[in-house]
């Protein structure tokens, strides 16, 4: 197998090679048709393009030479081009394997997941196995939020090939979503759970936020105390915060507490059980409880900590430590996110979204000097994105430059409309070069990212220059008002999550 633009795998079976030549057509087309076999063949796909669309108006009734034309279209980058042909083939021959996953590979090239699901769908109940069309389809179904059906896929795929580090890392990813995902519904529902505290408290001991995790586990026993799980947590957190005495205490309540009811919380007894599937398919209700949503939460969370523990067993690669990547910068420790970002590019060279991820580390990180080598390099090497451009941009205005800056954070505007650090960057670099009055509805627009103050201060400050007194006075108040909320949280929280003995 051979591997083409934007990952889209080629299979010898796709091509319909010889069919000219096995008829009784015409030398002149037997010769064009084996010239546009050599093209391929040897990877000129843009140069077999044009004999295939003479072969097509000369034979056109001849579905194969129709794919072989979409094919060459695909691989040489026309994805917009190929498709039409691909669909129109299916008129023809709605179960042709090779045009299905063609269809939805130019889909997903094209970034439309969503329309490339139904074709792979089809490929993949055609031909179940076949793993380069449920890969995509995998893919497919993660980028569209079907977290389920991906797990599903990824887990299939991970048992006929348990060696291959993407699958892991994806399937993984896929379980972490569900859990994401119920956590998100649970907060939703009922944002005073105390289901949805114990899951909180979780996410904080990931990033070893122990006092906060510690205030929320408390707060889930008062209401749940024999909810299992929770007294060996709070030990967990003893531990790791030098209580070791305290742990063995609340150890022990967790072994004393009494076996769940199953018929009443079977969701719980088979997540104790460790059936952790079970555990994270929710019942067929209209609507969830939060009981079932958070043991959904906590078995997904368990599913993708065995997935990425087999990632961990294999041989380095590139999703393992994009994978460590990600766990630093979710635990505020960029410096490490870059160490991982630098050795997932040792080990794939030149690519250029590992490129944008180092430089959005670097950039995290506060080196601002070499996330703006680093982006300007990958937006000069690769295509540009609206990321690239605002890490560029905004690493310059923190450098002082803000003059050099606009144009990057411009053009990430210009890609990305809804990136607000952009449209709050941007602001900021106008208003220091006077430029206040264009300044102004950039920063407007970026205030809901506002969690310190700081762009009300910058907006007040602008229309205080432009002598809008009163829109001043009113953006002074709200700055003041977050400085005072984010002080009264700061004691709120210094009060409540001081880690005491256990009661």
């Amino acid at each position: 197998m051979r591997q083409g633009r934007g990952g889209a795998v080629i299979l010898p079976t796709l091509f319909f090679f010889g069919l000219i030549a096995g008829r009784a057509q015409s030398g002149d087309l037997a010769q064009k048709s084996e010239q546009a076999r050599q093209l391929m063949a040897a990877g000129k796909f843009e140069a077999a393009i044009p004999i295939y669309k003479e072969l097509v108006k000369a034979l056109p009734q001849e579905t194969g030479l129709l794919l072989d034309l979409a094919m060459a279209q695909h691989m040489a980058g026309h994805e917009a081009e190929s498709i039409p042909n691909f669909e129109a083939v299916l008129k023809v021959q709605p179960s042709a394997v090779p045009a299905l996953i063609s269809l939805g590979a130019a889909r997903v090239a094209l970034g439309q997941p969503q329309q490339a699901i139904a074709p792979l769908e089809k490929a993949v109940a055609a031909d179940p196995a076949n793993r380069d069309a449920r890969g995509m389809l995998a893919g497919a179904c993660m980028e569209t939020g079907r977290f389920e059906q991906a797990a599903e896929h990824y887990r299939k795929l991970t048992s006929t090939t348990p060696d291959d580090a993407r699958l892991w890392y994806g399937l993984g990813m896929s379980y972490q979503s569900i859990a994401t995902s119920a956590l998100d519904r649970l907060q939703q529902s009922d944002s005073q759970s105390p289901y949805l505290a114990a899951l909180v408290a979780g996410t904080r001991v990931q990033r070893r936020q122990y006092r906060s995790a510690f205030f929320f586990y408390r707060e889930t026993l008062k209401q749940l105390p024999n909810l299992h799980g929770i007294h060996a947590a709070l030990a967990d957190v003893y531990r790791k915060t030098g209580h070791v005495d305290w742990a063995e205490e609340e150890e022990a309540k967790e072994r004393a507490l009494p076996p769940a009811d199953c018929r009443a919380h079977a969701a719980e007894c088979q997540f104790l059980a460790g059936k952790d599937l079970d555990a994270a398919k929710l019942p067929r209700t209209a609507k969830p409880s939060p009981e079932a949503l958070f043991w959904q939460a906590k078995a997904a969370n368990e599913l993708a900590f065995q997935a990425f523990f087999r990632l961990g067993q294999l041989p380095a690669s590139v999703e393992l430590h994009r994978l460590r990547a990600e766990i630093a910068r979710y635990q505020n420790q960029p410096l490490e996110s870059v160490k991982e970002w630098r050795a997932a590019l040792a080990i794939r060279p030149n690519d250029p979204q590992l490129e944008q991820e180092l430089a959005a580390a670097l950039f995290m990180a506060g080196d601002y000097r070499a996330a703006l080598d680093q982006a300007t390099a990958t937006l000069q090497a690769a295509r540009p994105t609206a990321e690239l451009n605002f890490v560029a941009g905004d690493s310059l205005v923190r450098l002082e430059e803000p003059e050099k800056g606009m144009p990057y954070l411009r053009a990430a505007l210009a890609a990305d409309p809804k990136l607000l650090a952009a449209d709050a960057s941007l602001g900021l670099a106008l208003s220091r070069l006077g430029k206040t009055s264009e300044a102004i509805p950039h920063l407007e627009k970026a205030l809901a990212l506002d969690d310190d103050g700081s762009l009300h201060y910058q907006l007040a400050r602008a229309y205080q220059a432009t002598g809008s007194q009163e829109k001043a006075r009113t953006a002074m108040a709200a700055y003041q008002e977050i400085l005072k909320k984010n002080q009264e949280l700061k004691e709120e929280v210094a009060r409540e999550a001081q880690i005491e003995p256990p009661k």
